[in-house]
């Protein structure tokens, strides 16, 4: 038995950053698993109710846009403790597995990631596991259907928002419409991002502009 652990949501401009981790028999797992981003979202979605199904632990850590903004973190420290709280979920002593390093430095990604878990774990990083490692793979796939299950509701409190990407042109347009109707950017924005910060001052611009 051993463990994996991926994060999903860690660069969009709105909503929640999620992860998940998933202690299972590597074996046991489904047909198809890997990097969730290469799976349709139907297909990923029946992928994770089968991964849940035959693993021995799932746990999933959600870190909203509250902590995202904090100035008194970055996200490196918070894709740090998005896997702490999701192996914590599933970490009993003496269990060994792999996390998706979320850093540049691979080991220091893993040590603080097994600092952040009470139980005695053996924690393996490595970049790009989330196609070589299966457990990572399901892991990344119980991640984004938890991110895309909070994408379509933040879509039905607020229309069309797109997938919450800087670079999706109807997350922009959103944004854009919201500041420009409300004043102020929605709950659901990541305020620290460049991205709101370009659409705030465009706004203001335009206000300028009309005078």
């Amino acid at each position: 038995m051993r463990f994996g652990v991926d994060e999903a949501g860690k660069g969009p401009v709105l909503g929640s950053m999620f992860a998940a981790a998933v202690r299972a028999d590597p074996a046991a797992l489904p047909d198809g698993v890997g990097d969730s981003k290469g799976i349709a979202p139907d297909r990923r979605e029946r992928l994770g109710e089968s991964i849940r199904k035959v693993a021995d632990a799932v746990a999933v850590a959600e870190i909203p846009v509250e902590r995202i903004d904090d100035p008194e973190t970055d996200m490196n420290t918070l894709t740090v403790a998005a896997h702490g709280e999701a192996l914590a979920g599933v970490a009993t002593d003496g269990l060994s597995g792999t996390v998706d390093a979320g850093d540049t430095d691979a080991e220091r990604f893993g040590r603080r990631v097994a600092g952040r878990v009470d139980a005695t774990v053996t924690v393996d990083a490595e970049h790009g596991a989330d196609e070589t490692d299966p457990l990572v793979g399901a892991a990344s796939i119980v991640a984004k259907v938890a991110r895309d299950a909070h994408v379509t509701a933040l879509s039905a409190a607020y229309g069309a928002v797109g997938s919450g990407y800087p670079s999706d042109p109807t997350t922009r347009a959103f944004l854009a419409d919201y500041v420009d109707e409300h004043g102020a950017l929605p709950d659901c924005a990541r305020a620290s991002w460049s991205t709101c910060e370009d659409v705030l001052a465009a706004a203001e611009q335009a206000t300028l502009g009309e005078f």
